[in-house]
């Protein structure tokens, strides 16, 4: 069976949300973190609901309802979301608060948002949709992991149209926290040199982007996920590239765009680099991450990034990395991995 993606929004450190144009505007940041550029929530949300919500809840309200507006659809039969971390703002407040008031008279709103499974609660609750809602929380694959069970759902025939999403937000206490652990920069530098930057870390990021899958085919559709596949700590990737490409009756050579994720360190970049002169040596490449930043669901914004490109035609100059006779992508490859352990291939394809 076919999987089609309907319709796409992200909020991003980036203008990508809304009617906005296909990263045509691009913002410069001199800093070791990029903050989601935040729409006007009260568009999708009912003002008196906004000042309860922490930031990762209203952007993943906010694009889960975008996402519907633009696929023409008022109820998703599944609402499924993809996080590592959760809602990482109403856990610190929460936590901060059980040390305050010694463990007494703590207040409940915190807690009961602080679960990871809040955004895609969130959204059925404003729907009012009693469908399958489910939340993964894998890791650096946990958005790949959603992707998973909605083509499951949707070749099991028990849903038409799911609402798939990948949300991540930076607060303070983990952007230190990661820092210290070495997987940020500790020096600032412009997201648009992230790439001439020979140095250890990368620069922090955060969105949600939220997709409509669907089984039915339509002039509408943006593009086809046509196949995905995750693994943890592979011996040999690039076998496994080709093995999943083969899978497809595909070769390299039948790729016209592959995105990697690429962040800037110089650990995490060595497999990129090398494939880049030798798997993948006479194929165009592009890069994301300086738009969007490291967290464990960027991969959502590469997605997005690809299925816009395969409708439009336009490959937008401040992604491309390598240039060979690139036109009008029809099959687009992903390859992404998280501090090289989480390893996710995705292929997109033109309807």
């Amino acid at each position: 069976m076919k999987i089609y993606i309907r319709s796409s929004s992200c909020i991003s450190p980036q203008n990508t949300f809304g009617n906005e144009g296909f990263l045509t505007d691009i913002i410069e940041y001199t800093d070791t973190r990029l903050k989601a550029i935040e729409p006007d929530y009260k568009e999708f949300i009912d003002p008196k609901q906004i000042r309860r919500m922490s930031h990762v809840i209203k952007m993943g309200v906010a694009a889960a309802k975008d996402c519907l507006n633009k696929g023409n659809t008022e109820m998703p039969d599944a609402i499924i979301t993809g996080t590592a971390f959760g809602c990482l703002e109403d856990t610190v407040t929460f936590l901060t608060r059980m040390v305050e008031q010694d463990e007494e008279l703590l207040p409940p709103t915190a807690f009961i948002q602080s679960t990871h499974n809040t955004v895609a609660a969130q959204v059925a609750l404003m729907l009012k949709c009693h469908g399958y809602n489910n939340t993964f929380v894998h890791k650096g694959i946990s958005f790949e992991s959603a992707l998973f069970d909605a083509i499951m759902l949707l070749n099991e025939q028990d849903a038409d149209n799911i609402l798939v999403g990948g949300t991540e937000e930076m607060v303070d206490a983990s952007f230190k926290v990661l820092t210290r652990l070495g997987l940020y920069k500790c020096q600032p530098v412009s997201n648009l040199q992230l790439y001439t930057e020979e140095s250890r870390g990368t620069i922090g990021g955060e969105g949600a982007v939220f997709f409509l899958l669907t089984d039915k085919t339509s002039d509408n559709n943006l593009a086809q996920l046509t196949a995905i596949k995750t693994l943890y700590k592979p011996k040999n990737i690039e076998e496994n590239i080709i093995a999943f490409l083969a899978e497809n009756s595909l070769k390299i050579s039948d790729i016209d765009l592959v995105v990697t994720g690429r962040n800037g360190d110089t650990r995490n970049d060595e497999v990129y680099k090398n494939f880049g002169n030798t798997l993948f040596r006479s194929s165009s490449l592009a890069n994301y991450k300086h738009l969007c930043g490291e967290y464990s669901t960027s991969s959502s914004f590469a997605l997005w990034l690809a299925a816009n490109i395969i409708k439009k035609g336009i490959v937008p100059e401040v992604v491309i990395e390598k240039n060979i006779n690139l036109t009008a992508p029809k099959r687009i490859l992903i390859y992404n991995h998280y501090q090289n352990k989480y390893h996710s291939l995705m292929l997109i394809s033109a309807i």
